[in-house]
Formats: C-alpha cells, structure tokens, sequence
C-alpha cells in the first residue's frame, strides 16, 4: 500500500485504542470506588488504587512521548542532512520541528521548493503535507 496523506498516520490498535480504554476505566472505576470508600476503612486501599491508575496515565503518555521526541530530533538530523545534501546549505533556521518533520514526505524534486514555501508562507505541518505532490513514503515512525 502506498502512503499518502489520508494514511501517514499510524495507530497501534492494541496501544491506542485497547489499553487507553483499559486505563481510562479503571481511573473512573477507582474514583467510584474512592468516593465510595470516602468516611470507612478502604479509604487507604481505594485512594491507592486511584494514585495507580493516575500513574499508569502518566506512564502511558511519557512512554509515548519520549520516543517521539527521540524520532523528531532523528529526523531533525536527517532532513538537515538531506537539505544539504540538496543545496549544500544546512536547513534555515526559521523552520519548526513540526515543519521538519511533515517536510521528511517530500520528494527530493519538490524538496527545496516546499521548504522556500514552508518559510515564506510559515505553513504549518498539515498544509506542508497536503501540498506534497509525490509523497515520500516513512514506515518506520509508530
């Protein structure tokens, strides 16, 4: 299958979808039974049970976002690489990572012309991958 626009994005059905679900029942389900164990006994064991559920949200959004940020500086490196390769100039400045990152589509034809417009025109992510004519397909990124 090709990649484009419409399907760059990838989630992973059991990380996603299945344990957000997981996670986020058990929260509620743990602030019911917190506020029902509010003035008894099981108040300690109740209010433990919460705090596990409100680290496992933590868990579950740092242990994706570390990644991401590991992958974007990678292909920060990359793609300034690969502008200079082209151009033999490093990559402005003035370009955000967000723009760096939606640029790594780009064909090589198209490179160096998107970037002028991705500058001039302070284009954001989407509207850098929307105007990609010959999508440079990335499978690796999760």
């Amino acid at each position: 299958m090709n990649q484009n626009y419409k399907n760059h994005a990838r989630l992973v059905k059991g990380y996603h979808g299945i344990l957000s679900l997981l996670i986020l029942a058990g929260l509620i389900g743990s602030i019911f039974n917190l506020c029902k164990a509010w003035n008894n006994e099981s108040f300690y064991s109740a209010s433990l049970i919460t705090l596990l559920f409100v680290c496992c949200i933590m868990l579950f959004w740092y242990t994706r976002s570390f990644p991401l940020r590991a992958q974007d500086r990678a292909i920060r490196s990359e793609e300034n690489f690969r502008h200079f390769i082209l151009t033999g100039k490093p990559l402005a400045s003035e370009l955000k990572i967000g723009q760096i990152i939606a640029l790594r589509f780009a064909s090589d034809e198209e490179y160096q012309k998107l970037v002028q417009r991705a500058i001039t025109e302070k284009m954001d992510s989407k509207s850098i991958k929307l105007a990609i004519q010959n999508w440079k397909p990335d499978y690796y990124r999760v």
